[in-house]
Parts: C-alpha cells; structure tokens; sequence
C-alpha cells in the first residue's frame, strides 16, 4: 500500500510539472504571435515612406489601413503609425492564445481528474482486495488452513478468491484423508501385530519341546510339528495381510466425466509449453489433427498430457518433442514422442508402477509418480496409456474415448 502511495504521488508531480511546462511554453508562443503585428506595422510604415505605396497582402496579421477622417472611427483593434508624414490607423488580427491556454488547460484538468480516478478506481479494486489475500498462501504455505479467506465481489479478484478457497478446501480434505489413512493403517499394524504374537508364541513353546525331547511318542512330535506349521501359516496370512495394506494405493483421485473438445487441450498444452521449450532449444511440433469431441475430465486429461510433455523434458535429449494424433474404434490417440530416449525396453511393464523410476533416472530429480497418476486418471477416465520405444524414441500414447 505505502509503495502504491509512492507511485501515485510521483505520477501527480510529474503529471502537474509537465503541466506547467506546457503552460509556459504556450505563454510564450502567445506573446510571440501577439508581437507579429508589430513587426508587419513597423515594415509597412517603411514600406509607405520608401515607395508611397503598400501591399496589404504581404502582412498576414494586418486586415487594413486608412488615414484622413477615418483615423481614429474603428470597433476593431488598430494602432496607429507614421509614415512619410502621414498618421495610418492600421487594423490587424488579435491572436487566440489565451483562449487556446484555457482550452489546454481545460483538457488537462480533465485528464487530471480522469488520472485521479483511475487511481483510485485502481487502489479501491485491486491493491486494498489484494492486500487483504497477500497473507494468504504464506499461511497455507504453513499449514494454517484456517486462514480467513474475504470474499471478495471484485471482476479481478473474486474468481481468484474462489480459487484459493477451493486450494485451501482441498489441502484439507487431503489433510484430513492422510490422517485418517495413518489412522487406519496404525490401528491395522498394531492389530496385526497383537494378533501375530499369539501364534508366535505358540511356535516358540512348540519348538522348545521339540528341541528338549518332551515329545517321546512319535504321533505327539508330528501333532506339535503340525501345530507349528499351522501357526506359521497364521502369521504368513497376517504378512500377507500387512503386505497388501502398505501396497493400498496412498493417493485418491477424483474425476469429473464431461465433454471437451481437443482442441481446446492441445490449444492449453501449447500455450504453456511453446515459449518455454523455444527457450531451451528444443524443437516442439504438434502435428495437425481434425478437432473432435473428446469424452473425458478436460482439466484431468491436460494433467496427463502436462506429465508427459515434463518426462520428455525431463528424459530425452532436448533435441525434439512430438504430439501426434490417430483415431481407432471411436477413440482418439494422442502420442506424445521425445527423442533421446536411453530407457530399456525390458522396463516397460513397470513404468506405470508407484515410486518406480528407469536406469534413465539417475540424475534427474523426481519420485515416479507421473506415470503412475496417468494410468490411474486414464483409467477412471474410460480411458487407457500405453508406451514403446522405436529408434530411440520415447512413444507414450493416451486413448480417449470420442464423444
């Protein structure tokens, strides 16, 4: 706010220097028109005493002269001059600058007014509203999902207002689905684990007797050595049980089925990769396609496609990314391609697995979860993700269903 009130009284002192400027620069232009005549008056005089004559059309600011009876009958404004003897009223035009001076400055008094408004308009709808939300993604940022968040009615802020609201609605709803996820998988750890400790027990006792030789008869050995067994199949299914509850997937994702047309997508896509790939000389084509209706979540289908145009980067070469386009049994194929591509074609089948990263990975920064969340955004979609290396060339393919 202090640096906006800095800003506008700098603009209002260069804005009323310049005015003054200007109005000394048009007084003077005024005083030198109105000394015009004078110098035409003085040249006609010279003129009459050398020749006896003049020509009126040679003195622009000059409407007429006479002498005799006429000399002083005038409305007009006139000096008067002698020449050869001989007194002349001379008539000549009065200049306009003080009206043109008023003029200016009545337009700049407007403009000024318009200036003052327009500021105000400006720290009204934009710097008091965006002052009240610069706190906000700091203490998001810090956890406090309980900021308040004003509501805001203004055309520039109240869409972005809303659009915190729901970030921090989600981070909660997150929050809150990891908690109880922790929850859940403690208390199943910690009952499994009880549970596992009866059985366990029991495959100690039975083993210690064995190994003394409190078993003398031959069917006691085999019933305790069944019972071990039967407890270790116990503790295996608790394992199992374990294994399965750590191997849940950890992330939900939430899908809303609608229509888009492709267009639109790759129009997104473009516009946020083209600039940023020229930079890094890397050659972007998106070959040419007939616009259709996709059926799909257009934000989640621009998340996939997002992922896989940061893979290229990230893992090919730089040289040159590629998105092509196919249609096949009433679906539409999108392939996104970059060059470079040094992973093993024997890895293909995990690519798609959570925390899985290819011997191409090394060093690069990330967690191997974009692939992950597009077979899984793919799939809620109706939709499939498919991948193969050629030529060494990355190929990885979206299927989505036409409407």
């Amino acid at each position: 706010m202090k640096t906006f009130r800095k800003l506008c009284i700098v603009v209002i002192t260069v804005f009323l220097l310049l005015t003054a400027v200007l109005n000394l620069f048009l007084v003077g232009v005024k005083d030198r028109d109105e000394g015009i005549y004078r110098v035409e008056a003085k040249r006609l005089a010279d003129e009459i005493a050398e020749t006896g004559n003049y020509k009126l059309e040679k003195y622009p600011h000059i409407t007429g002269v006479f002498t005799g009876d006429e000399l002083y009958r005038s409305d007009e404004h006139y000096l008067i001059i002698e020449a050869g003897g001989t007194l002349y009223r001379v008539e000549y035009i009065v200049g306009n600058g003080q009206h043109s001076i008023a003029a200016v400055n009545c337009i700049l008094g407007a403009l000024f007014l318009l200036l003052i408004g327009l500021l105000y308009y400006i720290r009204v709808h934009i710097i008091v509203p965006f002052g009240r939300l610069n706190n906000v993604p700091q203490e998001l940022a810090r956890g406090n999902l309980a900021v308040p968040i004003p509501e805001e009615k203004s055309r520039f802020f109240g869409k972005f207002t809303w659009g915190v609201n729901l970030l921090r609605e989600s981070i909660e709803d997150s929050r809150k689905k990891e908690i109880t996820m922790q929850r859940d998988k403690k208390l199943l750890l910690l009952s499994l684990s009880h549970d596992i400790k009866t059985p366990l027990s029991a495959i100690k006792l039975g083993a210690r007797a064995l190994a003394k030789g409190l078993y003398k008869d031959e069917g006691k050995r085999r019933a305790a050595a069944e019972g071990i067994n039967t407890r270790a199949d116990e503790i295996e299914r608790f394992v199992s049980e374990i294994t399965k509850a750590a191997s849940e997937d950890f992330m939900s994702f939430e899908v809303t089925q609608g229509e888009a047309f492709l267009s639109v997508i790759i129009t997104r896509i473009d516009a946020r990769y083209a600039s940023q790939l020229a930079m890094l000389g890397t050659e972007f084509a998106i070959q040419k396609y007939d616009d259709c209706i996709l059926s799909c979540d257009p934000d989640r289908l621009a998340e996939c496609l997002q992922n896989l145009v940061e893979n290229a980067i990230k893992y090919g070469d730089g040289r040159r990314i590629e998105i092509s386009f196919d249609k096949m049994d009433g679906c539409e194929l999108i392939t996104v391609s970059n060059t470079g591509c040094t992973l093993e074609v024997k890895e293909l089948p995990q690519i798609f697995e959570s925390f899985h990263r290819g011997n191409n990975a090394d060093r690069v920064q990330g967690n191997g979860l974009g692939l992950f969340i597009c077979k899984k955004l793919m799939g809620l979609m109706n939709g499939e993700v498919y991948a193969d290396i050629r030529d060494e060339c990355f190929y990885i393919t979206l299927v989505v269903k036409m409407a």
